[in-house]
C-alpha cells in the first residue's frame, strides 16, 4: 500500500465513510491511483451515464430522432428532487433534452422515461460492447424505489426513504446489495469516462454532446468542491441513495491532460444530510489528481 492510497483511506475514514476510488489519466502516461478499485459498488443514479452513452449509441445508429418531441405526464412520473419529478403538469420536450435534464440535475422522472425509449437491454448490450463485463444496469429509479419499499416494508417509497435515513434502524435493502442492485466498479467507470472523452463510446458528434452534458452537471458539493474555482473544469455525474454517495466524472486544469475519476461511498450513519461525506468526495478526488496531474503541455 502506497502513502497516497494511505492518506486517501484515512480520509475516507476521518468522513465517516467507507470508500472506493480510481484515478487515471487521459490521453498520457500509463499511470493510475486506486483505493479497492475493482470491488462492486452500487451505483444509485451513477447508471444514468451508461443510458446517456446508450441513448447516444441509438441516436448515432438512426434508431431514435433526439430531437422528436415526447409528453410526459405527471400521473406515471418517477419520484425525485429535481426536474420533472416536482413538477405538477404535462411536459412536452425533446428526447435530447430529457437526456439534459437526467444529467444536469439527475431527474428520476426523465431518466427513467429515457430508459424506456432507450432499452435496458440496449443500455447492457452497450457496456458489454465496450469490455465494461462487471458492470450492469437491473433498472431505473422506479425499479429501486420498488424494492426499497418492499424491503422496508414501508407504505410508499418517503415512508421508506424515512426508514433507510433513520439511525435508529438497520433495514437489509437489496439497494445496498451490489450485488442485487445496479452495480459496476471504479475501474470501469473512468473506463467508460476515457472512452466518451476519446469518442470511442460513441460518434465524435455525440460523444461531444454527452461531455458537455456532464459538464453542465449542477451540483458542486462532492467531486467540484475539491478543486479551486477557476482554472479547471470538472464534468460529473452523481449518484445519492440514502447514505451512498458517488461521483464520477474529468477533472481538467487549463493546459494539463484530463484526468478521470470516480470515487464511490458508503456512510455509517443514515442522516439525509452529512456534509462530510459529500466534501470527501472531492478531497479524496484532489489527492488523486493531485498525483496524476501532467503538468502544462
Amino acid at each position: 500500500m502506497t502513502e497516497l492510497e494511505r492518506e486517501i483511506r484515512r480520509t475516507f475514514a476521518d468522513a465517516g465513510v467507507h470508500g472506493r476510488l480510481h484515478a487515471m489519466p487521459l490521453g498520457g502516461p500509463d499511470r493510475e491511483v486506486g483505493v479497492d478499485p475493482d470491488e462492486p459498488v452500487v451505483m444509485a443514479s451513477v447508471y444514468k451515464l451508461p443510458l446517456l452513452v446508450a441513448f447516444c449509441r441509438r441516436v448515432d445508429a438512426g434508431e431514435l430522432d433526439p430531437r422528436e418531441q415526447v409528453t410526459v405526464d405527471p400521473a406515471g412520473r418517477t419520484a425525485g428532487p429535481t426536474g420533472l419529478s416536482v413538477m405538477r403538469d404535462p411536459v412536452t420536450m425533446s428526447w435530447r433534452d430529457l437526456a439534459c435534464s437526467m444529467i444536469g440535475v439527475s431527474d428520476n422522472a426523465a431518466a427513467d422515461v429515457l430508459l424506456r425509449r432507450v432499452g435496458l437491454d440496449h443500455v447492457n448490450e452497450t457496456l458489454s460492447d465496450l469490455g465494461l463485463e462487471r458492470t450492469r444496469v437491473l433498472g431505473g429509479t422506479a425499479d429501486v424505489y420498488r424494492t426499497l419499499v418492499a424491503d422496508t416494508a414501508a407504505a410508499d417509497t418517503a415512508a421508506a426513504f424515512r426508514t433507510l435515513t433513520s439511525n435508529d434502524a438497520a433495514p437489509a435493502v437489496r439497494a445496498y446489495d451490489a450485488v442485487l442492485a445496479s452495480a459496476t466498479t471504479p475501474r470501469e467507470m473512468t473506463r467508460l469516462l476515457a472512452a466518451v472523452w476519446a469518442d470511442r463510446a460513441a460518434s465524435p458528434q455525440q460523444c461531444r454532446f454527452a461531455r458537455e452534458l456532464l459538464g453542465a452537471q449542477a451540483w458542486q458539493h462532492r467531486l467540484r468542491s475539491g478543486f479551486p474555482p477557476v482554472g479547471v473544469r470538472v464534468a460529473g455525474k452523481t449518484g445519492t441513495l440514502a447514505a451512498v454517495r458517488n461521483e464520477v466524472g474529468v477533472v481538467q486544469f487549463d493546459g494539463e491532460r484530463p484526468v478521470a475519476v470516480a470515487v464511490f461511498t458508503r456512510a455509517a450513519r443514515a442522516e439525509e444530510l452529512l456534509p462530510r461525506a459529500d466534501a470527501v468526495i472531492g478531497q479524496t478526488a484532489r489527492l488523486a489528481v493531485t498525483d496524476l496531474r501532467s503538468g502544462r503541455l
